[in-house]
């Protein structure tokens, strides 16, 4: 790691969210653009920077800085312009020079350890003198946390999230526990947390350190959909983890438990544990499911049947014997699952429930978990939907620092009847949220594909809910939305059955191109997408043809497939403008996607400036329509023509998506996929993915690879096993209540 002395003489750019700054530093030898993440603006400070020098295209040679010493300069003219700088309250350029030219090098000393002192210089009263030696200690207590942080190897970019957090108690606060860091500092996870403790000599077998480790290992499977762990499997990753003895691990838990910091019970005769978020999320989702749909409405199937018929009259519309089960179960049970593979008339029967509750004077509000969802059920019922965190005012609250959901039991939506899409992909945490803010009385109604892929997140909600046989279900399994030839419907359900999909027939929708090398396949792949289906089919490429990968290394994992479309369909130029980050290099015209859920980003429609509001949402794409070195900043238009402006530090939030994996798809439709069959893990290549991944396309399914892996995948019917109890809870429920009532 190379240093550097000097002063900052210039700031030329700072990012005052993030501490981002761009400088000129003065050296006894040269000046030097230096970059870098700091504090506060370091214009003015005497300052050792340790990092590398690096040759930017256009700015070219400067410094950038991973960790940074504050030096107090010893020069008279170094300490006058220090004090000048507007570190100083109270002090500015002239008020410096009587204090510098009265206490000489005595200056720093004066104004830390003996401050009344001041009073002797002209103007300075002791109210100011107080306020000056106040706001010198603050820089010092910012300088002191910071080389604190730095010196147990953590970024200055983490530094300054930690400062923000913590304030002045920030070393304090980590020499107690340093584990905290990692459950309150976005990014830090326990692992770094650990390093740091280590560094600070805490023991192994120090309770904070175990304590921490539990709820590390519980958040992690829940990051892999489990609302809970087995007693058993929790201790056996514990003691790998942490290294320390089963018995220490043990006592920490039960303590854990007792002190409610997690949750720990007997489910069918097994001892489990809930991280306390995830046990109260499923207890309440029982608890308030119980109760929407105990509700009696009234209403008889005559009353409902005559209001269907006159639907079914002013729309045209013909419903199935199953069809109309399905919308008169919705209408007349509190709350009701709909569930059935692509083209078995699911959007018809939310079509026909909307226009009967409307029928009713009823309100009647359309949501689903992602935007592009969301949008799907706009165009297909004319009705506005929404993304089930916008319509519960996900947003700041009143502190402006902590994000909730505004819509809630204290302010509940105002509605007759919620109908919920895509509901396979609705987690455990935001059901909870959801049913919270629906109050009782209102309709619940579920719609989604049960053998798609689970929710990312916690908990396997649209399975346990029918599994449990508690809330009244209509499965569809007639296929109407077929056209002449297409095989794409056909082949899902025949998937869905443990049958080999139909390809290659003349005139068809579903191709598989045999290729045995995995590069040759990648290389098809992007011959595929630049040049022969756009060629055959009149298709825009970006827009119109999606590839999907089970995984993202690999040949043909998604980050190598992206880079060499990307090479392929929008190469380097000295017209078009590129900023690299992280795995990427985003340059104008990239096909990209949004990966987190940003509910405060501003938008502005394309042809419309006046029609602005909030809110990205993960799974959205767009196409990046510029790039500003200089205000550092990049404009992504999206599908639905909003405009939404980054700065540099946000593109964590943006990959690149001519290719994406299959859990990204969901929620999503495309004209064309196209995907790689090669080998990967069994717990991955399963008929669940495979038969999400054709579900996706709308007029075109190409399989590029070797057919024996589409074979085992579709054989591979072994759906990884969630350990969530929502099924469990709700049946007891029912059993406890029969048992009372008998």
């Amino acid at each position: 790691m190379e240093s550097l002395k000097g002063s900052i003489v210039e700031t030329i750019f700072r990012n005052h969210e993030n501490g981002y700054t761009v400088a000129v530093l003065e050296t006894e030898n040269q000046l030097i653009t230096i970059t870098g993440v700091f504090g506060t603006d370091p214009t003015g400070e005497n300052i050792e920077l340790y990092g590398k020098k690096v040759k930017h295209p256009k700015y070219g040679e400067q410094f950038q800085v991973s960790m940074y010493n504050s030096v107090l300069p010893t020069d008279l003219d170094q300490i006058e312009n220090y004090l000048s700088s507007g570190f100083i309250k109270g002090v500015g350029k002239f008020t410096a020079k009587k204090i510098v030219d009265h206490f000489k090098e005595e200056t720093f000393d004066i104004i830390q350890n003996n401050p009344s002192k001041l009073t002797e210089v002209e103007g300075i009263g002791q109210k100011k003198a107080s306020m000056i030696a106040k706001s010198f200690a603050e820089q010092s207590d910012i300088k002191e946390i910071m080389m604190f942080l730095q010196s147990h190897n953590i970024s200055t970019n983490y530094s300054l999230k930690i400062y923000k957090e913590y304030g002045i108690n920030t070393i304090s606060i980590i020499k107690e526990n340093p584990y905290r860091l990692s459950e309150d500092i976005y990014g830090i996870g326990f692992k770094l947390a650990d390093k740091i403790a280590s560094s600070l000599g805490v023991e192994k077998e120090s309770p904070y350190r175990i304590s921490s480790g539990v709820k590390y290992i519980l958040a992690e499977n829940a990051s892999k959909g489990h609302s809970y762990l087995p007693y058993d499997t929790l201790v056996k990753n514990c003691t790998t983890l942490l290294e320390t003895s089963v018995e220490n691990i043990e006592d920490e838990i039960r303590n854990m438990a007792f002190t409610d910091k997690i949750h720990m019970e007997n489910i069918e005769g097994k001892s489990v544990v809930y991280y306390l978020p995830y046990h109260k999320a499923e207890v309440n989702v029982c608890k308030e499911l119980i109760n929407l749909a105990a509700t009696d409405f009234e209403l008889s199937k005559e009353d409902i049947l005559s209001y269907l018929s006159n639907v079914e009259e002013d729309s045209s519309i013909t419903l199935t014997k199953m069809q109309r089960e399905a919308v008169i179960q919705s209408i007349l049970n509190g709350v009701t699952v709909i569930t059935g593979g692509p083209g078995t008339g699911k959007t018809t029967i939310i079509l026909s429930i909307i226009k009967v509750f409307e029928a009713m004077n009823k309100k009647v509000l359309l949501c689903a978990p992602t935007g592009r969802a969301a949008k799907r059920i706009t165009e297909s019922s004319g009705r506005e939907a929404k993304t089930i965190h916008r319509m519960l005012e996900y947003a700041y609250g009143e502190d402006d620092r902590n994000l909730m959901f505004n819509k809630n039991q204290d302010s509940p939506l105002d509605c007759h009847v919620v109908i919920v899409d895509e509901m396979s992909m609705v987690d455990i945490l935001l059901m909870n949220n959801l049913l919270k803010a629906i109050k009782r009385g209102t309709r619940l109604i579920m719609v989604g594909d049960v053998d798609q892929l689970p929710s990312v997140g916690a908990g396997n909600v649209l399975a346990d809910i029918i599994n449990s046989q508690v809330i009244k279900t209509i499965s569809l399994d007639t296929i109407f939305r077929q056209s002449k030839g297409s095989m794409i419907v056909k082949n899902a359900h025949s998937v869905n059955k443990g049958i080999n999909p139909i390809c290659n027939k003349k005139d068809s929708d579903f191709y598989f191109m045999r290729v045995n090398n995995e590069n040759k396949i990648a290389n098809l792949i992007v011959e595929l997408y630049k040049d022969r289906l756009p060629a055959k089919y009149g298709l825009n490429p970006i827009k119109d043809i999606q590839v999907l990968s089970p995984m993202k290394k690999g040949i043909v994992g998604v980050i190598e497939l992206n880079k060499r479309i990307q090479a392929a369909v929008n190469p380097p130029s000295k017209f078009k403008k590129e900023k690299a980050f992280g795995k990427y290099v985003f340059r104008v015209g990239d096909k990209i996607m949004q990966v987190k859920n940003n509910y405060q980003a501003e938008w502005k429609l394309s042809d419309n400036y006046d029609l602005t509001g909030e809110g990205i949402y993960n799974g959205d794409i767009g196409s990046i329509e510029y790039i500003n070195d200089n205000q550092e900043e990049l404009l992504v238009l999206f599908d639905d023509d909003k405009e939404v402006m980054y700065s540099f530090n946000q593109l964590d939030e943006l990959i690149l998506a001519y290719a994406t994996t299959v859990h990204k798809s969901q929620g999503s439709e495309f004209p064309v996929i196209i995907m790689p069959m090669v080998w990967g893990p069994p717990m991955l290549l399963n008929r669940n993915l495979f038969y999400t991944a054709i579900t996706r396309a709308k007029q075109l399914v190409v399989l590029v690879g070797q057919e024996r892996y589409m074979e085992e995948m579709i054989k591979n019917n072994k759906i990884y096993k969630r350990f969530s109890a929502l099924d469990y809870r709700l049946k007891s429920a029912v059993e406890t209540y029969r048992l009372l009532t008998e």
